[in-house]
């Protein structure tokens, strides 16, 4: 038996745009459907489904609210190779990037806690434009290749993100 397609498990149709408080609402309910201890008295193999039901609920719902993971998704079940690896042939990109990573170094080494925060809301603002352009890209199937350089670039930011709210917490310390 194969798993069920995340989209499927939402009884959603395959799309990058989704409206995330609905995905919210319904995984909820559906968490409670298959939470574990409704499961407690029931036989060891109706334990197990609920278990292995319930990790998939939360892997697809943690796949489809992040825009990154979700087109990466995406990708992979419309059939095109993406290869774990992320290597960027794109030279105007690898070069934002080293530009973005000297400008956070530079801002935890003066501590900056207000030009980290000027820094996430222009990466914010970089992953929004990202996400907008990946959409439309996702809905022409000519554009499979672009959608699939977006993605490695909307990968790039999410990390790029994390660090930025590690390195808050740290400054926060």
């Amino acid at each position: 038996m194969g798993t069920p397609c995340h989209y499927a498990l939402f009884d959603l149709q395959p799309a990058f745009r989704l409206d995330l408080d609905k995905l919210a609402v319904r995984y909820r309910e559906l968490a409670r459907e298959v939470h574990p201890d409704r499961f407690a008295d029931a036989s060891e193999r109706e334990q197990r489904v609920a278990l292995e039901k319930s990790a998939a609920l939360n892997e697809a719902y943690q796949t489809l609210r992040s825009p990154p993971r979700r087109a990466r998704y995406l990708l992979a079940i419309s059939g095109q190779e993406v290869p774990q690896e992320v290597t960027v042939h794109d030279p105007e990109f690898l070069l934002q990037q080293m530009q973005l990573r000297e400008e956070l170094e530079d801002l935890q080494d003066e501590a900056d806690l207000d030009g980290v925060a000027q820094f996430k809301r222009r990466l914010k603002a970089a992953q929004q434009t990202l996400d907008d352009t990946f959409a439309s890209c996702w809905d022409d199937p000519a554009e499979r290749e672009q959608a699939e350089r977006l993605m490695r670039r909307m990968q790039f930011l999410d990390k790029l993100a994390q660090e930025v709210r590690q390195l808050e917490e740290r400054l926060d310390d």
